[in-house]
């Protein structure tokens, strides 16, 4: 049986989930259509710089058409996203899975299974953290060797 303070409790925590989710989907909404706006905004902020390296692979995966797979609340998609520094991870080229009607559908579409996953074309589908080594090999970034 759940004591009083307990419960107290676990409806803060809730409602402040609740709240963080909406104050989220606000500044994503606000930054949607704006030059230079975060592709991530969900998956939080990396206090990292970007390396050149970091900015090229990318810049380099969305060039392939390497489609990044997360959800909003998957401490995971923000490691994913933190290996790449705060400019680099702002550009992935992301898909929210988990905050709308039409991000669901995608993911749904697209039959994710777990987060993070990572797809392109003609290559196997990739799930869970990925380093950076590994991308870059996945995605035959110049320079890289299996």
């Amino acid at each position: 049986m759940l004591e009083f303070g307990s419960l107290r409790s676990a409806l803060l925590i809730g409602l402040s989930t609740v709240l963080l989710g909406f104050t989220a989907t606000a500044s994503a909404a606000k930054g949607a259509n704006v030059p230079g706006a975060s592709t991530t905004p969900s998956l939080g902020e990396p206090l990292a710089p970007s390396s050149p390296e970091q900015k090229a692979l990318s810049d380099h995966l969305r060039a392939k058409g390497a489609i990044f797979y997360g959800a909003w609340w998957c401490p995971a998609c923000f490691q994913q996203k933190n290996l790449f520094g705060k400019e680099a991870g702002n550009t992935l080229p992301y898909v929210e899975c988990d905050k709308t009607d039409p991000g669901r559908a995608r993911c749904q579409a697209a039959q994710i299974r777990a987060y993070p996953t990572w797809d392109q074309p003609g290559k196997e589908r990739r799930e869970g953290v990925q380093s950076l080594q590994e991308l870059k090999i996945w995605s035959g970034f110049p320079g890289s060797t299996p």
